[in-house]
């Protein structure tokens, strides 16, 4: 597939698709005799999954060192393995962090959405008092 095809279908632009492979973090792909690049449809898999490295914060260099890894093949499988380990490590720190965030968004929230309701409901109360005539006191007989 050619390079517009591959970025349509991956989501990524035809530029970061060449800097990918200028970088190494991309296999080279098949040149045509009219010297265009032709991408075997594998590439896609191997795309999604840097994406999904990308996603969860792994660096470039990082990206970089599994790709020489995976493109070594056999016999790399443990150091893979271990780079990922660490880095969902890192993902699950990242995502505790988001989470408690979350928990302070929610209750900063709550707070708003509870004062909102204070007022409304006190404003609500100076509406009744208003339309109440004034009481007023009887003197008493001495």
């Amino acid at each position: 597939m050619k390079i517009g095809e591959l970025a349509k279908r991956s989501g990524l632009s035809a530029h970061t698709i060449r800097y990918y492979e200028r970088i190494g973090l991309v296999p080279r792909a098949y040149r045509d005799p009219s010297g265009q690049r032709n991408y075997d449809a594998s590439i896609l898999s191997w795309i999604e999954f840097l994406d999904r490295l990308k996603t969860t914060g792994m660096p470039i260099r990082e990206m970089l060192r599994y790709a020489v890894l995976w493109q070594r093949g056999a016999g790399t499988e443990a150091q893979r393995r271990e780079l990922l380990e660490q880095h969902r490590e890192r993902v699950r720190a990242h995502v505790a962090d988001l989470h408690a965030c979350l928990l302070v968004l929610d209750t900063k929230i709550a707070g708003y959405a509870g004062l909102q309701q204070r007022t409304g409901e006190h404003d609500a109360a100076r509406s009744r008092q208003q339309r109440k005539p004034p009481r007023t006191r009887q003197a008493r007989a001495r």
